[in-house]
Order: C-alpha cells, then structure tokens, then sequence
C-alpha cells in the first residue's frame, strides 16, 4: 500500500469533468484506488463516490493505492490532479 497527500487545484474543485478524468485514469490500473477527505473514504473508480466526497479547490485529499501496480498508479493519479484533470 502506498498514499499520497495532493491538494486539488482545479476552481470548481471534483465536479463531473474532472471526476470522469480521474474516474477513468483509475480504472487503467488493477490496484484498488481510494481517497480520503474529511472523515470519509472514496472509491476512485466510481465518479458517483468521487462526486459525493464534495471535493472543493484548495482541498487536500490522500490518494491510497493497494495493488500490483500501486507505485505506477499513484505516481500517474498525483501528477493528473497535480496539472489540474483537463482544465
């Protein structure tokens, strides 16, 4: 198991463009993929659980992926939030 703090900087925060991004980046790998946020846990492979976790700009979110290619997969997902998922 690996994770990672990252803040997310995208303006309007996980909405649905930047959630189906991640969303779709996380279902590439085969290691299970959440984040924490909060007092909560999101399964980065459901953009519905993505949404509901009510991500804003400026949150800092941890990123924890357990698998066979956990290392690859947080290493691609911290630099995607990083440059912003698409915008």
């Amino acid at each position: 198991m690996v994770s990672e703090r990252v803040t997310v900087k995208n303006p309007t925060g996980l909405h649905l463009r930047p959630a189906g991004i991640l969303c779709k980046s996380a279902q590439s790998f085969k290691s299970v993929i959440t984040f924490t946020f909060g007092e909560g846990t999101a399964n980065a492979k459901s953009v519905l659980s993505i949404l509901g976790a009510c991500v804003k700009c400026g949150d800092e979110i941890e990123l924890v992926c357990e698998g066979e290619d956990e290392e690859e997969a947080l290493a691609s997902l911290v630099s995607e939030i990083r440059n912003g998922l698409g915008e």
